[in-house]
């Protein structure tokens, strides 16, 4: 826990305020857990998805 809270207080989001903080790392990791699950489920159904390359 110490070296992410290292990181956070070097990167740009240190000086802000802590409400910012705690909003800027919930829209991240959101973004992130949706993108694993997205990927989770296309691994799950890879033999289902058809992929048609051109024009």
């Amino acid at each position: 826990m110490d070296v992410i809270n290292e990181i956070i207080q070097n990167s740009a989001i240190g000086a802000m305020p802590k409400g910012y903080k705690n909003l800027v790392l919930l829209v991240f990791s959101t973004i992130v857990s949706i993108l694993f699950s997205m990927l989770v489920f296309l691994i799950i159904n890879a033999q289902n998805v058809v992929i048609n390359f051109g024009y």
